[in-house]
């Protein structure tokens, strides 16, 4: 399996006026897997892989997907995109006979997620900040090294 492109097509943020004390939740899904036509590759099959990758900051006692606890969120940030792989004709089918099921190989999924939070982490810490949210992962502190 080989990444040969990578796009966001959405980015949503959103941060309620008053800011609750929240649980931060991340989820991703994939959303969609179709066979794309790519006329460079000659022995490999192109497979889209659409995503959505969402980070909630909502109440702490609440942990569901319900629709009303949904609106009692704080805060959402919303990432969506493609995953363009090149794979072999097995792993091609192989990839499409999981999603006749809506999943990805199992084989597949921590070197996606892996890639999907590299490329979004990042955007969303600068929305963080420009929102003044929490951030979703601790970030690197200096601390002064006392003489001995």
């Amino acid at each position: 399996m080989q990444v040969i492109g990578f796009n966001l097509t959405k980015i949503s943020a959103l941060r309620e006026e008053q800011l609750k004390r929240a649980s931060i939740n991340t989820h991703i899904e994939f959303t969609k897997v179709e066979k794309e036509k790519i006329e460079m590759l000659k022995d490999s099959e192109a497979i889209k892989l659409n995503f959505r990758f969402t980070i909630t900051y909502g109440d702490p006692n609440k942990n569901s997907d319900k629709k009303e606890d949904k609106e009692q969120n704080s805060g959402e940030l919303v990432f969506e995109g493609l995953i363009v792989l090149s794979l072999s004709k097995d792993q091609s089918k192989e990839f499409q006979k999981a999603w006749k099921n809506k999943q990805v190989p199992q084989d597949s999924v921590v070197p996606l997620y892996n890639m999907i939070l590299k490329k979004c982490s990042v955007k969303a810490l600068q929305l963080e900040d420009d929102l003044n949210l929490p951030l979703h992962i601790p970030f690197p502190q200096v601390k002064k090294q006392e003489k001995s």
